[in-house]
């Protein structure tokens, strides 16, 4: 390049992300300006005024319930195209349910053994049934 006999530091700068350009060069951290950098309350209350303020003014949109089905029914059209996306949270529902049915059953299981646990003895020592 023309220019890199005026910035020795021109390779050491392509090298670097640009989040640390952006601070500074020397802090690899992203900046701690604008809005995604501030806490999460912060965000909200600020967020918040916004959406009061288009409400007085008018400008503000709510969704019927019509708009809200028909935006649904686009977004759901689109990720349901990403075969390896649908495929993982089809594996991570299925892994969940196997969880809750076996936990289920522990419980089920444990239940009954607490039954049969408090179950008066007869004189032999055996269990009676009460059925």
């Amino acid at each position: 390049m023309a220019h890199d006999h005026m910035n020795p530091n021109h390779e050491t700068h392509e090298a670097q992300p640009r989040t640390e350009l952006a601070a500074g060069g020397s802090n690899p951290k992203k900046s701690n300006r604008g809005f995604a950098s501030m806490d999460r309350s912060k965000q909200r209350e600020i967020a918040s005024k916004g959406g009061r303020a288009a409400h007085e003014k008018g400008t503000a949109h709510q969704f019927s319930a019509d708009e809200a089905r028909e935006a649904g029914r686009k977004g759901g059209g689109a990720v349901s195209r990403d075969k390896q996306h649908m495929a993982e949270i089809g594996r991570i529902g299925g892994q969940a349910r196997g969880r809750r049915q076996r936990a289920a059953a522990q419980a089920k299981a444990s239940e009954q053994q607490t039954t049969v646990e408090t179950e008066p003895k007869s004189e032999d020592g055996s269990r009676e049934s009460h059925h």
